[in-house]
């Protein structure tokens, strides 16, 4: 336990000297965030109500489907993998590591976001606290299984790219985040669901805490971690 603790603790360090993971987990989401954020409140004052719940969901979505996956793909895809064989270490370990490490970051950036917030936009805080910051951590493990599902599978930057924009460019738009969803047509919207952002988007805005709204993403969340195992013990094998 105290290697995994100290393998964790390392990769965290890594990852804050990684330019790829600072691009996407903190410098475009939050640069995005201060320029887009001014926009929308100038523009449409109501979007004030929202701003909390919608940067933060596309600050992970950037982070945990663009800048995640290529991270963990460098790992399966190099000679680290064969490092852990040798040294009889459980190749699950390269997972978890980055999925925790990268859990924290995305979490930091979206308590960056909240915090100042209400200070630079005027922004509302989430009406019901505790559900918003448990539809935040579901969020979150939820999106980061997809794009461990993109890094392990895909072993070739340009796929990887085009893999994660596919999911990523949906998630955004359709979500709710940039326009509501009752200006979309009902297919797109139907479209729209297939992403956890949108369920996430959706729980975060609510005055209530809805169990329903959870239950999607939890779903997607357990079918990838079996995709995921189904994909490490492949790589066990190779």
């Amino acid at each position: 336990m105290s290697a995994f603790l100290y393998g964790l603790a390392l990769q965290w360090k890594l990852d804050i000297r990684s330019k790829a993971m600072l691009i996407t987990c903190y410098l475009i989401p939050l640069v995005f965030y201060v320029f887009i954020g001014g926009i929308f409140t100038s523009l449409t004052p109501e979007s004030k109500d929202t701003m909390i719940q919608g940067m933060s969901i596309f600050g992970v979505s950037m982070g945990a489907l663009v800048g995640f996956p290529s991270e963990l793909m460098e790992v399966y895809s190099s000679s680290i993998k064969k490092v852990y064989k040798a040294n009889g270490v459980s190749i699950m370990s390269g997972v978890l590591i980055h999925f925790l490490s990268s859990f924290i970051h995305l979490f930091l950036m979206s308590m960056i976001i909240f915090v100042t917030a209400p200070f630079i936009f005027d922004s509302a805080l989430p009406s019901n606290l505790p559900a918003y910051f448990g539809t935040l951590i579901v969020f979150i493990a939820t999106t980061l299984s997809i794009g461990c599902i993109f890094g392990l599978l895909l072993k070739d930057q340009a796929k990887l790219t085009m893999f994660s924009q596919i999911a990523f460019m949906p998630s955004i738009m359709l979500s709710g985040i940039m326009f509501p969803v009752k200006l979309l047509p009902n297919a797109l919207i139907y479209i729209g669901k297939i992403f956890p952002a949108s369920w996430a988007f959706e729980a975060t805005t609510s005055d209530k805490f809805n169990l329903l709204l959870w239950l999607p993403m939890i779903a997607i969340l357990l079918i990838s971690f079996a995709i995921c195992a189904f994909l490490l013990s492949k790589k066990r094998k190779d």
